[in-house]
This record gives C-alpha cells, sequence and structure tokens, in this order.
C-alpha cells in the first residue's frame, strides 16, 4: 500500500457547536477529525465513483490543482 500525499489542505467552515460535537466524538473513538474527514473523503470517493481508491491509480494534481500527470 502506497503511503499517501497529505500536503493539501481544505478549509471548510461548519457551526462551531457541530466543530465541538465532532471533536469530541473523535477523541471518545481515540481518533483525529482529519483521521475521521480523511475516511469519509475516500468512501466518499468510492461510493461516488463505484470503485476503490487508489491513490497511485490518479493523476497528480500540480500547485494550482490541474493534473500533471501521473507519477
Amino acid at each position: 500500500m502506497t503511503i499517501e500525499n497529505r500536503t493539501a489542505r481544505l478549509t471548510i467552515l461548519i457551526d462551531p457547536r457541530k466543530k465541538a460535537v465532532f471533536e469530541r466524538l473523535c477523541a471518545a473513538e481515540d481518533t483525529t477529525p482529519s483521521q475521521v474527514v480523511r475516511r469519509l473523503i475516500r468512501e466518499y470517493i468510492e461510493q461516488t465513483s463505484g470503485r476503490p481508491w487508489h491513490a497511485e491509480d490518479e493523476p497528480v494534481p500540480d500547485q494550482r490543482g490541474k493534473h500533471a500527470g501521473r507519477k
């Protein structure tokens, strides 16, 4: 299994109360909010695309978010 490149940042705005509950639930499961969000995004990609997620199969976006080809 390839280690994913985790250098892209995703900023979202949510209700502060929802954020507090989310962080509390993550802590109760001994996981981080980032881990949960990465898992949810991966599951969404798999559900929507109809195939398992394999980072090495996807084009690598360049600094401007455009695909620069495959690794």
